[in-house]
């Protein structure tokens, strides 16, 4: 399943019944804080922005795609001059 957006990728994974093995339909609010380490069960590509150093949301695409690898994109991203933040450029996380 590809996410788009940080925000899909907790609803998703907030969402998987590990005993069925799919992502069901619920309703509520979610506490899922995603760091490195954590096992993706439903989220197979992100598609999202290039966010802010140090945050929250660098330390869940780096869980999900390893740190070395999303600060190599992001040296490349600046090389490039891309755009961060909200209304930038974005990237597809295989």
């Amino acid at each position: 399943m590809i996410a788009v957006g940080t925000t899909s990728v907790r609803a998703l994974e907030s969402a998987y019944d590990v005993e069925a093995g799919v992502v069901s339909a619920v309703e509520g609010s979610t506490s899922l804080f995603i760091l490195p380490g954590y096992r993706f069960r439903a989220t197979d590509a992100i598609i999202t922005n290039f966010h802010v150093p140090c945050s929250t949301l660098l330390m869940m695409i780096s869980a999900f795609a390893g740190r070395e690898s999303i600060m190599r994109a992001y040296e490349d991203a600046l090389e490039r001059h891309y755009r961060f933040l909200s209304f930038g450029d974005a990237m597809l996380i295989l």
